[in-house]
């Protein structure tokens, strides 16, 4: 037997004014696609905002449904649009904000597990990180280096 370690390298800015120029950008873009976020029935909003190497930002907002797994989360709305829309840029980084109608959101929200799945699978193909940066509606950013940081021993295509 044999015990592993897996550690998490995460970076936390205090606020949105501590980010650099460019990523205060794109957070910006995310804040504003959350606002257009479909969430009559969870009251939770999120926004994503993600740079491509094109230069290109593609943004997406959760879309709920009365038939709940039918809905989609913004990161997945975000990142499938921009494999159908821009299928050879690869992702170079992603913004990611939410807020609720129901509580205070001021501490960074991650992605859910299944929005890390299919974010990994794009990190996997383009075969390079993609920073994420992640905050809830105000308050601390947290920014991971990649994917992999935030979901240590994915499942990828190399099991099948």
């Amino acid at each position: 037997m044999k015990e592993v370690k897996i550690e998490t390298i995460l970076k936390v800015y205090n606020s949105l004014g501590e980010l650099p120029n460019d990523i205060q950008q794109l957070m910006g873009f995310a804040i504003k696609a959350r606002e257009n976020a479909y969430a009559p029935y969870s009251k939770f909003k999120v926004g994503a905002a993600i740079l491509l190497d094109n230069k290109e930002v593609v943004i997406g907002s959760n879309q709920e449904n009365a038939s709940y797994p039918s809905g989609l989360c913004a990161e997945r709305t975000a990142i499938y649009y921009a494999g159908a829309k821009h299928p050879n840029a690869k992702i170079l980084k992603m913004a990611l904000t939410a807020s609720s109608q129901n509580q205070v959101t001021d501490s960074p929200i991650p992605p859910c597990g299944a929005c890390r799945q299919a974010i990994s699978e794009y990190e996997i193909k383009q075969d390079q990180p993609i920073e994420i940066y992640f905050m809830g509606a105000t308050g601390k950013v947290v920014k991971s280096n990649s994917l992999a940081n935030l979901l240590p021993l994915g499942f990828d295509r190399s099991f099948l």
